[in-house]
């Protein structure tokens, strides 16, 4: 079975080429091939010796999405339309910012968490994606633009929950930030979870990244109703594992609020979550709802929104609303997976 290089970190990579009789620095060569430089086949590395690329054309591979469609947003927003080897398709998404993009990327071909609100929890789960797969998203994209360097920030908000693909998705960002993967700092990838709380301790524990969870509710009946993994781990425990999450000067936890019309937009709601997340780093985000034919929900008024905000900026919170982003295209937030998946 060929190895797939893109899977590997940088000791897995040195180890490979010392058991094909190789010195560690072909390794360090390939990866700058791979994640430098951005190959898409063994016959561009010019610099490594023949008998190097005969062995990687027969012992290794290299991985590649295939780009069904791409589109565009009236806002500028990018998504693209992966199939994969066994033709099953993800999405990815590129959102412009003032002088740089963030990429918003998938872990899963589709979700099992079951969130009420998210189109892609529709479509059930299909199967987990590979540290590669991951990982060429985002070198698939920075592929497509002029200025490669502009793709600043990485979020793991894509189809999917990333805690539940934990292994790949350490890999996947090991060689993100790793000097010889993308180099991005830690301080730019985010991982955005429906609220898993052994992985939130995981990744904590091992490693140093921005955390992102979808809270959705002030309280356990409503998020029991909006996601049923709250009936797993309730708020109790999913707010301990955020008290508990390392935090080093300056940094907070993201907490993402989907605001829904006449579910959770009311003012003892607001009320209700300054007291939820008291004595936590935190910001919020407040999203409301993206709404589609699949979700038999609404978002609510610019009003309502307003004034859910206010209430928590009087009471010194940093609450931000979330401008949709590409929902002309089904890209933004709770949107992705409307094709392909059925």
């Amino acid at each position: 079975m060929r190895i797939d290089l893109k899977g590997l970190d940088t000791q897995e990579t040195e180890q490979w080429a010392a058991d094909q009789g190789f010195e560690p620095f072909r390794a360090r060569q390939i990866r700058q091939w791979l994640f430098k430089k951005l190959v898409s086949s063994f016959d561009e590395m010019t610099n490594l010796p023949k008998n190097l690329r005969a062995i990687l054309h027969e012992k290794a591979l290299i991985t590649a999405l295939e780009c069904v469609k791409t589109q565009e947003s009236n806002d500028g927003t990018k998504k693209y339309l992966f199939r994969l080897k066994d033709d099953y398709l993800i999405e990815s998404v590129l959102i412009p910012e003032q002088n740089h993009y963030t990429c918003c990327i998938s872990s899963q071909v589709g979700c099992a968490m079951d969130c009420r609100f998210c189109l892609t929890a529709k479509k059930g789960l299909r199967r987990n994606l590979s540290s590669s797969e991951i990982i060429e998203q985002v070198i698939h994209v920075k592929r497509s633009i002029p200025n490669q360097d502009q793709i600043r920030n990485i979020v793991f908000m894509g189809m999917g929950e990333p805690l539940a693909n934990y292994e790949a998705v350490k890999k996947a960002i090991i060689n993100l930030m790793n000097d010889d993967g993308l180099n991005l700092s830690k301080r730019r990838i985010t991982l955005s979870t429906c609220g898993l709380v052994p992985g939130i301790n995981r990744l904590g524990r091992e490693m140093n990244i921005k955390l992102a969870v979808s809270l959705n509710a002030p309280d356990d009946d409503i998020r029991d109703a909006l996601m049923p993994i709250n009936r797993k781990y309730p708020l109790r425990e999913l707010l301990e594992a955020c008290r508990t999450f390392p935090l080093h000067k300056g940094e907070r936890i993201t907490f993402e609020y989907v605001l829904i019309k006449g579910i959770n937009d009311q003012d003892q709601h607001a009320q209700d979550l300054v007291k939820l997340l008291a004595g936590i780093r935190s910001k919020i985000n407040l999203i409301p709802l993206n709404p589609h034919k699949g979700i038999p929900m609404l978002p609510p008024s610019e009003e309502t929104v307003l004034r859910f905000q206010d209430m928590l900026i009087k009471k010194h919170f940093t609450a931000i609303v979330r401008k949709s982003r590409g929902s002309d295209i089904l890209a933004a937030c709770g949107q992705l997976g409307s094709e392909g998946l059925d």
